[in-house]
């Protein structure tokens, strides 16, 4: 059995007419708790789809637990939070019918039994929305829809968890509520993989750092000293600031 959980290998991909992703490598082991970081348009977010297939590549290969990506089938192994969605998608549900819509890639069609019905109450509670779980979702701040995005991934009980920007637009205790439910599941064993502006309260959990700059790696060890600050996707004066730390660390 192979101790590889994800991995890209030479991986190029375009968006449009636009090459994002230039032969990158990136593995991430059992058990391992990775960051990858970087400026806007580093392609981040591109490499985390490309790793479990939502962006397809032009040259490279891609593996999912030891299996090509290509003959991968079970995605209920694999809980993903993706980057600025709202939880319904528009459409009126419960905290409790959003999160349980995520036990379906284990329960399919089937009527749900008490163990489906146990893991999203422990999902729910896992993020601190337990007395919200009757609530519609469309009533929650930013950071609580976070929350419920994460814990729909977490209702699948995955051996892989790979977030999108998570600490993104929520404030400082909803971070600390991230983080806390980032280490319960690093405690029970599952492998993470996190696209991050900044570690932030996940700092004491990253294994490793991956640091993406123009669409090629550029760093793969410890985490850096200074974490790059958080920057606004239209943010000019922070952008700068991210690169003015990524230079400093990979200098």
């Amino acid at each position: 059995m192979t101790d590889t959980v994800v991995a890209l290998r030479g991986a190029s991909a375009s968006l449009g007419a636009r090459q994002v992703l230039h032969g990158i490598d990136l593995a991430v082991a059992r058990g391992e708790v990775v960051a990858l970081l970087g400026a806007n348009g580093s392609g981040k977010s591109t490499a985390v789809r490309a790793a479990v297939g939502r962006v397809r590549l032009s040259s490279g290969s891609w593996e999912l637990f030891g299996t090509p990506g290509e003959r991968f089938r079970q995605w209920a192994r694999i809980g993903y939070v993706p980057q600025r969605t709202t939880a319904a998608g528009g459409v009126p549900a419960t905290v409790r019918e959003v999160v349980a819509a995520g036990r379906l890639a284990r329960t399919g069609l089937r009527p749900p039994r008490r163990a489906d019905k146990a893991a999203v109450a422990r999902a729910i509670e896992l993020v601190g929305m337990a007395d919200r779980a009757a609530d519609a979702v469309d009533a929650l701040s930013g950071g609580q829809h976070q929350r419920v995005l994460i814990a729909r991934a977490l209702a699948t009980e995955p051996d892989l968890l790979i977030m999108d920007e998570p600490m993104a637009g929520v404030d400082l205790a909803a971070q600390q509520v991230l983080a806390d439910t980032v280490r319960a599941q690093v405690a029970a064993g599952t492998t993470v993989l996190l696209v991050l502006h900044e570690l932030g309260p996940l700092a004491p959990l990253i294994d490793r750092a991956v640091l993406l700059r123009d669409g090629r790696v550029a760093h793969d060890g410890p985490p850096p000293p200074l974490a790059p600050d958080h920057v606004h996707p239209h943010a000019d004066e922070a952008a700068a600031t991210v690169k003015g730390h990524l230079d400093r660390w990979t200098s």
